[in-house]
C-alpha cells in the first residue's frame, strides 16, 4: 500500500461507499423517522451485492441468503471486524512509526476507530440514525484521508519543506532533515487533519439538511395526496350509500302504491 495508487484506489472506494451509505440512511430517515432501523447495506438496481463484495467478499451474502433472524447484528459484526482488522494493519504496520507517513497513519487510526465503534454500537441500537450517520460519515472521511495521503506522501511537489523523498528496502519513504523540519511537517498534518474533519462535518451535515428537505417535501406531497384519495373514496362510497337508500325508499313508495291500489280492488 506503500504508493500513490496504494492509497487512493482504496481511498476512492472507502470515500464511495461512506457516500452511498449517507445518501441511503439520510434517505431512510426523511421518509421513515419514526420507524427508522438502520441496513447493515443497500443493495445498488444493476448489482444488488456489489457493496457486500467491497466489504467482505461473500461473507455477508450468505447471511443474507439464510434469512437469519440474527442477519443485521452478524452482518454489523462481519463490518466491526474488518475495521478491527483495519485498525490493527494501521497501528502495527508502517513503513515509517515515527514520520511524517506514521503521522499520517496515526491520526487515520481515530477515524478507523469511530467506525468501529459505530458498527458495534449499531448491533445494539439498530433504530439510532445518529449511529449510523456517523459511522457512514467516519467512512466517508477514511476514504478522504487516504486519497489526501497517497498525493502528500508521493508527490514530491507537495512534500513539506525540509522534508524528501527517500528509497528505503525497496519502497519510498518521506525523511526530513532535523527535528525541526519533523516537527513542522507533523503539524502540518495535524492542520490537515483538522481542516478535513470540519470540511466532512459540514459536507455531512450540510447533505442531510438538503436531502432532508427533499425527501420530507416528497412525504408530504405523498400524504396529501393519499389523504385526496381517501376523502375521494369516502365521497363516492357515500354517494353509493345515497343512491342505495334513494332505490330502497322507492321501492318501499311502490309497494305501498301497489298495495293501495290492491286495497281498491
Amino acid at each position: 500500500m506503500g504508493t500513490l495508487v496504494g492509497h487512493v484506489a482504496p481511498g476512492f472506494a472507502f470515500l464511495a461507499l461512506g457516500l452511498w451509505h449517507l445518501l441511503n440512511h439520510i434517505k431512510l430517515h426523511s421518509l421513515r423517522p419514526n420507524s427508522y432501523t438502520s441496513a447493515p447495506w443497500f443493495p445498488t438496481s444493476r448489482i444488488k451485492y456489489l457493496e457486500l463484495y467491497m466489504i467482505m467478499l461473500a461473507l455477508s451474502i450468505v447471511l443474507d441468503k439464510t434469512c437469519s433472524k440474527l442477519q443485521y447484528g452478524l452482518t454489523q459484526f462481519l463490518g466491526a471486524i474488518a475495521f478491527g482488522q483495519q485498525f490493527l494493519l494501521f497501528h502495527l504496520h508502517s513503513a515509517d512509526h515515527m514520520g511524517v507517513e506514521g503521522q499520517y497513519h496515526l491520526l487515520l487510526q481515530i477515524v478507523v476507530l469511530v467506525s468501529l465503534i459505530t458498527t458495534l454500537l449499531g448491533i445494539g441500537y439498530p433504530k439510532s440514525f445518529l449511529v449510523s450517520f456517523v459511522r457512514s460519515a467516519s467512512i466517508f472521511f477514511q476514504g478522504a484521508w487516504f486519497i489526501l495521503m497517497g498525493y502528500m506522501l508521493w508527490t514530491p511537489s507537495l512534500i513539506p519543506k525540509g522534508c524528501f523523498i527517500n528509497s528505503e528496502e525497496g519502497h519510498q519513504v518521506v525523511r526530513c532533515h532535523g527535528a525541526e523540519a519533523l516537527h513542522r511537517a507533523k503539524s502540518l498534518v495535524n492542520l490537515q487533519f483538522s481542516w478535513f474533519l470540519i470540511g466532512v462535518t459540514i459536507f455531512s451535515v450540510s447533505l442531510y439538511l438538503v436531502l432532508d428537505k427533499f425527501y420530507g417535501d416528497q412525504k408530504v406531497e405523498y400524504s396529501s395526496l393519499t389523504r385526496e384519495e381517501d376523502e375521494d373514496s369516502d365521497d363516492v362510497e357515500s354517494q353509493k350509500e345515497h343512491k342505495l337508500d334513494e332505490s330502497k325508499s322507492f321501492i318501499a313508495m311502490g309497494k305501498k302504491v301497489f298495495a293501495s291500489v290492491d286495497m281498491e280492488r
